[in-house]
């Protein structure tokens, strides 16, 4: 169950100012029940939208479908899941190299599928240079 609070009082902010256009605050709770365990997860945004709780609520579930969608691709394309990458910060850091090797594949003209384009940078060097360089 997820419940959603925006406020326009930004009092609280110790220094609101670096963030041009900001106009509210808001805080997603999120209760889990797994079995006999519950936790409850608190995330806190800074919006330049009015303080409307059903128009933050959608924002965010929009924002989480762009990040799940992002982790899909990531899981098809590098089998990220699979990868037994478990300890320390490796996992971010493999995780942000993903995502910097992904972006330019993404900007790649070709119509090939995004897991060729990644294996062919793999395999030709000519090929690599076009997607990195441009």
């Amino acid at each position: 169950m997820r419940r959603y609070w925006t406020s326009e009082d930004l009092r609280r902010l110790l220094d609101p100012e670096p963030w041009v256009g900001l106009r509210s605050i808001g805080m997603v709770e999120r209760r889990c029940v797994t079995g006999e365990a519950s936790s409850v997860e608190r995330r806190y945004f800074i919006n330049s939208i009015p303080a409307d709780a059903p128009r933050f609520a959608q924002a965010v579930r929009g924002d989480w479908g762009v990040e799940n969608r992002l982790h899909w691709r990531l899981d098809v394309i590098f089998r990220e899941d699979a990868i037994g990458i478990r300890k320390g910060n490796a996992p971010a850091i493999m995780t942000a190299i993903r995502h910097l090797y992904l972006n330019p594949l993404e900007q790649e003209p070709s119509k090939l599928r995004m897991s060729q384009k990644r294996r062919k940078a793999a395999w030709h060097d000519d090929y690599r240079a076009k997607v990195v360089f441009g």
